[in-house]
């Protein structure tokens, strides 16, 4: 017997809509699906990371419970899509909030 799939919560809110999807074809059709093929295609590459910081990566990526290099294409991918967010910096904004 095959384990149910686990929705998040964004998936849960697209099965809820789904009667409201449109069909499209065409040219949009053509260009979504070259923004798909593109997107799942991946390129390796090589780089010079110090032990210790590669170290730390495997030790963060083990509590995240990922392969590391999965961790740092994430890392990269939030980076390069803005989506990176500095923890200390939200708080640090929040407390001068919280005083104004």
């Amino acid at each position: 017997m095959k384990k149910p799939i686990k929705l998040d919560a964004f998936e849960k809110g697209i099965e809820a809509h789904i009667d409201q999807s449109v069909p499209i074809s065409g040219e949009k059709r053509r260009r979504i699906e070259a923004i798909l093929e593109r997107s799942r295609k991946t390129k390796n590459i090589n780089i010079r990371i110090s032990e210790d910081d590669l170290t730390r990566l495997k030790q963060k990526a083990e509590e995240e419970g990922m392969p590391y290099q999965t961790l740092i294409s994430s890392v990269l991918h939030k980076y390069i899509a803005e989506r990176l967010v500095d923890e200390k910096e939200i708080l640090k904004s929040l407390r001068l909030l919280e005083m104004g």
